[in-house]
Order: C-alpha cells, then sequence, then structure tokens
C-alpha cells in the first residue's frame, strides 16, 4: 500500500517499451516527489490503480474496470485529443478532472492521409503483394492533382491537412458542424448536407471526433452517395463509420477502396474481413503517432502536474468539459 502522504501517477501505457521508457524517465527526473508507476496493459493495474490520484494513458487503452478500482482516482491526463472511451465509460466519477493533449497531431494526421491517399490512387498494396510474388505488372497512375477531397471534421487537424492537399493541386472541401470559411478550403458544408457533399468527392477523409452525435455519421446512405471511383479514408474513430455498411459497399464497388487506421474494435479481430479485402488498406492505430510525439506531449503534462500538485486545477491546460 503506497504512503498516501505521497501524491501517485500511474502511467498505463501499451506502446513499445522505449516509448514508455521516454515518458517514465522525464517525469521520474522532474517531479521527484511523485510516487510514479508504469503498467503496459489494462489488466496490469490492479496493485497501484487504487491508490493513484493521478492516470496519464491514451483513452483506447482503458477499460471500465480500471475505474471500478480508481477509488482515490482525482485526475486523469488523456495523452491523446480523443476522450471517447474514457468520459463514457460508467464508472468513471463525475468529479474526476480530464485534460488531453490537442495541436499536436496536425502534421503527423495529415501525412497520414496524404500517404494513404497517394497508395490508394497507385494501387499501391498491389504493387507491394507483387514484390512478395516476383510479379512485373504496370499501370496507370491515377492523380491526386485536380481531384477533390472532402475532409469531415474541421478543426485543428483539418486545417493542417488542407494546405497540404492544395499543395498537391486539390480541391479541398470540408464538412462542419459549423459551416464558415476557413483558410485552404474551397468551401465548407454543414453536417446536414453531408448526403450532396459526398457526391463530388474522390476521397473522404473522416476527421470528427467520435461522439453520439457521429456515431455512424458514414452510413449506408453516405457510402451509396460516393462516386464508385472514390476513397474512404478514416483518421478519427471507428464507430463514425458504420463497418458493416463499409463492408457492404466496398464488396458491391459502391466505392473503389479504403484505407482505415481505426476501428470499431482495436485491435482489429483476426478473423475480421477487413483484412482479407483487396481493396482496403489497414493500419493499426498509427495516424497521430510519430517519433516526436512524447517531446511534444510531455510540457503539456509537466505543466499540468505542477498545477495540480500546487492546488491550482482550475488552470490547467486542455480542461475536457463533461
Amino acid at each position: 500500500m503506497a504512503n498516501r502522504s505521497v501524491t501517485s501517477l500511474l502511467m498505463l501505457l501499451a506502446m513499445p517499451p522505449e516509448i514508455r521508457a521516454q515518458y517514465n524517465s522525464r517525469l521520474r527526473a522532474t517531479f521527484s516527489e511523485l510516487a510514479i508507476h508504469l503498467v503496459d496493459h489494462h489488466s496490469k493495474v490492479g496493485p497501484y490503480i487504487h491508490d493513484a490520484d493521478i492516470l496519464m494513458t491514451f483513452a483506447p487503452m482503458l477499460t471500465d474496470e480500471v475505474f471500478r478500482q480508481a477509488k482515490n482516482l482525482k485526475w486523469i491526463q488523456a495523452l491523446g485529443t480523443g476522450v471517447d472511451n474514457l468520459v463514457d465509460l460508467p464508472s468513471l466519477r463525475h468529479d474526476v478532472i480530464i485534460t488531453n493533449i490537442r495541436g499536436i497531431q496536425g502534421p503527423a494526421v495529415s501525412e497520414a492521409a496524404i500517404m494513404a491517399m497517394l497508395a490508394l490512387s497507385r494501387n499501391l498494396p498491389r504493387v507491394v503483394r507483387n514484390q512478395d510474388r516476383h510479379v512485373w505488372e504496370r499501370w496507370p497512375a491515377s492523380l491526386l492533382e485536380g481531384r477533390t477531397v472532402g475532409i469531415l471534421g474541421v478543426g485543428v487537424i483539418a486545417e493542417a491537412l488542407a494546405p497540404r492537399c492544395k499543395v498537391l493541386g486539390m480541391n479541398v472541401v470540408g464538412i462542419s458542424s459549423t459551416k464558415r470559411a476557413v483558410a485552404g478550403f474551397d468551401r465548407v458544408y454543414g453536417r446536414d448536407e453531408l448526403l450532396t457533399a459526398v457526391r463530388e468527392f474522390d476521397y473522404l477523409v473522416v476527421l470528427t471526433p467520435y461522439s453520439s452525435a457521429t456515431r455512424h455519421m458514414v452510413d449506408a446512405n453516405v457510402l451509396s452517395a460516393m462516386k464508385p471511383t472514390s476513397y474512404l479514408i478514416n483518421l478519427a474513430r471507428g464507430g463514425v463509420i458504420d463497418e458493416e455498411a463499409l463492408i457492404r459497399a466496398l464488396e458491391g464497388g459502391q466505392i473503389a477502396g479504403a484505407a482505415l487506421d481505426v476501428f470499431s474494435q482495436e485491435p482489429l479481430p483476426e478473423n475480421h474481413p477487413l483484412w482479407s479485402m483487396k481493396n482496403v488498406i489497414v493500419t493499426p492505430h498509427l495516424g497521430g503517432f510519430f517519433d516526436g510525439y512524447a517531446e511534444r506531449a510531455l510540457p503539456v503534462v509537466e505543466e499540468n502536474i505542477r498545477r495540480f500538485l500546487a492546488g491550482d486545477t482550475a488552470n490547467m491546460m486542455n480542461i475536457v468539459t463533461r
């Protein structure tokens, strides 16, 4: 049992050892007054979670059982932007402070979106399969130049992606909860115009946060309205897309293909049909995961720890309103 006169920080980081060590060593060196514990899976929180004052993690790594055991928890530092699978877990107490990290993912997710568009337009999966088989086969590429990309969810990441798409000669259209003029976008539709907007897209990039309002926003109706030559790219959350409807659309040729980085269930089960579809690129939630992430996130974490220890919780950075 921990000494309750000492503030306890539990880090739940299901990440490669070198990444876990980066967070662990930096915070131990900066905050010697903290009792810091680190686990790499939610099933291992047992010895520490009951006494933890602070929990630092990414929301997708959590389960409700963690919160059922967190009797002393006062603050959660989410290391990502999204807080679904955190704020919606039933055992999370309403008095627990939640803060997140936002504003640092734009370059990484933008590059992931461009990578996906290029890979789909040039049928890179087919190239890799042919390489494995030692097959020399050529076909003409489809250019991004002159194509239209629709970005569902016009936030900080979309504002980073749009000008990059413009540099490639693309037409950029946004779909937002608030219809407004945004730098880098040729025009912005409201969410209620989604069915109309998708008819003109060659690529639909999903960046909108997951919530009850966005659950299955991309459904069978939206997919059927898209051009049969168009592609879907999801870098947001799996639940924004009706995956069963997507599978039917891909099998039926309603759209040409998809690049999916996020899924309703993660890790994606081994027997899931998306793994085997030739017109789908599956990546394991890598969009915002880059080598400099910890260095950009830690200053926010450290400042929030200082304010928490000083009792200045009202002025912590990036407080999430529930």
